[in-house]
């Protein structure tokens, strides 16, 4: 018999989101992506000293909490703010926070 979780999905989601943000690189990433409409992995490449391993790592990060989509243009993969998750993030964790 399966146990039910004590946690909402939204508690679980919010976790998840907090959890993409632990990290200062990502907190730079979201602002950089937040003030244009999109970026290439290669420009931000140029602008952060990381490797571009670890700046995968940190996209793939921010990509599987649902905070920033990719779509590949080959041979780049152009990164977005996921809007609909990043509206529920800022209004849950302002809720939070109340």
């Amino acid at each position: 018999m399966e146990k039910k979780s004590i946690y909402s999905d939204r508690q679980i989601k919010l976790a998840r989101f907090a959890k993409a943000l632990s990290n200062p690189v990502r907190i730079y990433i979201l602002e950089l992506l937040s003030k244009q409409s999109c970026c290439y992995s290669g420009d931000l490449t140029d602008v952060l000293p990381i490797a571009k391993s670890t700046l995968s790592q940190h996209l793939k990060e921010l990509k599987d909490a649902g905070l920033i989509q990719g779509e590949i243009e080959a041979p780049k993969i152009k990164y977005c703010i996921n809007k609909e998750n990043w509206e529920f993030a800022r209004i849950q964790f302002k809720e939070l926070f109340n």
